[in-house]
């Protein structure tokens, strides 16, 4: 794959969600938080890896509960930090940069 593959950005919604998760890789997560305001750390590395991991595994997104336990168990982290991580929230950052796509209806845990 080529340094320009890599930095071609998929397609998306009009909200910024990819229409394809399968396309997502980190220099689209770092395209996305950019347009976010944000500038990913290696905690959120943590919770997007989580994230990923668990969409290969059940082709959802999981419940912010099950990445706030993932961030307690790795981390100390406690409920909270999920969201000082992603201040504009689970779906609307989390969810977009870690390449879901959007939910349709959402419990925040």
């Amino acid at each position: 794959m080529t340094v320009e593959t890599q930095a071609a950005m998929p397609a998306t919604d009009d909200q910024g969600y990819l229409l394809d998760p399968i396309q997502w890789n980190p220099v689209v997560a770092e395209k996305i938080a950019a347009k976010e305001n944000l500038a990913l750390t290696e905690d959120h590395w943590v919770a997007i890896r989580f994230m990923r991991g668990y969409w290969e595994e059940h082709q959802i997104a999981p419940d912010a509960r099950h990445v706030m336990r993932h961030l307690a168990e790795k981390l100390g982290a406690g409920r909270n930090y999920l969201f000082q991580l992603f201040p504009y929230g689970y779906v609307q950052q989390a969810c977009k940069i870690a390449g879901m796509r959007k939910p349709r209806a959402w419990s925040t845990g």
